[in-house]
């Protein structure tokens, strides 16, 4: 089958490691990984690549996007609905005192991951860690919050609820997002619910479920696997002619100046396919002595 992205809808309830099982077992291969974990009870978009696509994914755009619900008045161990509750504050929240906490978690914020998390501490990762009973230190992280939207809030009880919509950049916790805006508030707070709608340019609009992924398997449709050019759409693309694309597939630079291409800016990357469309690969534009300007292979697919 041909190299690419799938871009799947996770249900809630299984890990990305067990969506990266399914569809290894499902299409028979061993070459399968994802672009970011999404929490086991979280659902929405989930990257998959399969194939050489594999080599991609560093490539892809990593912002995300994520419709959150949070519930005011409660804090718990997961900062999340399977964590055990450890503060109990019931009181209402005004929307205008939400809406100006919001707006100070804008931009450029620091967190520090969560216990559950997959982040690695001494050849562990946290969330086993976890497990064992253990809490250790980490260090904070700085990510970025794009946007912070209120779409909904019911704020007249002792545990109120938001709903959120919020763009951010790759690593932001959503989970901490949400208990950091209720230590803010003085009452606490748990994320409730999570839908990852945006990872880059796939949307959960246009995902399949694992139902429909394995019914189109087994009809060997392949409409549903996203070519490598579409994701990583970002890149500019230059096409080589036919003695240049057997260079660049054997691992040779490639002179820019006789291709669309000159318009690169050294540093850059793009998208690198031969004359009729096929993709070879992903190059960085380098500049040589006599501002000679080449793309230099990063991954080649021969």
């Amino acid at each position: 089958m041909p190299d690419g992205f799938i871009n799947i809808l996770k249900p809630p309830g299984l890990t990305s490691h067990d969506v990266v099982v399914y569809v290894r077992r499902l299409l028979g291969l061993k070459r399968v990984g994802h672009s970011g974990t999404l929490d086991p009870l979280a659902s929405g978009v989930l990257v998959v690549a399969v194939g050489r696509a594999t080599r991609l994914i560093r490539y892809l755009r990593n912002d995300k996007v994520y419709r959150a619900e949070i519930t005011f008045g409660r804090s718990t161990t997961t900062m999340d609905a399977a964590g055990r509750v450890v503060r109990d504050v019931p009181r209402p929240v005004g929307r205008q005192e939400l809406e100006n906490t919001l707006a100070s978690f804008c931009g450029c914020i620091s967190q520090i991951p969560p216990m559950v998390s997959a982040v690695h501490h001494q050849g562990k990762r946290l969330y086993e860690l976890a497990r064992e009973g253990l809490e250790v230190e980490r260090k904070p992280r700085w990510v970025e919050v794009k946007r912070l939207d209120l779409l909904g809030f019911q704020g007249d009880n002792h545990y109120p609820k938001a709903l959120i919509e919020v763009e951010c950049s790759a690593g932001t916790y959503v989970r901490v997002l949400a208990d950091d805006i209720g230590t803010e508030l003085g009452c606490g707070a748990y994320l409730s619910f999570l839908l990852r709608t945006a990872s880059g340019p796939f949307r959960v609009e246009a995902s399949i479920t694992l139902e429909e992924l394995a019914a189109a398997v087994q009809d060997e449709n392949w409409a549903w696997l996203i070519s490598p050019q579409k994701a990583l759409e970002q890149l500019p693309i230059i096409r080589l002619e036919p003695l240049a694309a057997k260079q660049f597939s054997n691992g040779q630079a490639v002179s820019l100046s006789d291709v669309e291409g000159q318009h690169l800016v050294p540093g850059s990357l793009c998208i690198v396919e031969e004359h009729q469309g096929v993709f070879l690969g992903v190059a960085r534009c380098v500049e040589r002595k006599y501002s000679v300007r080449l793309a230099q292979p990063e991954v080649v697919f021969n």
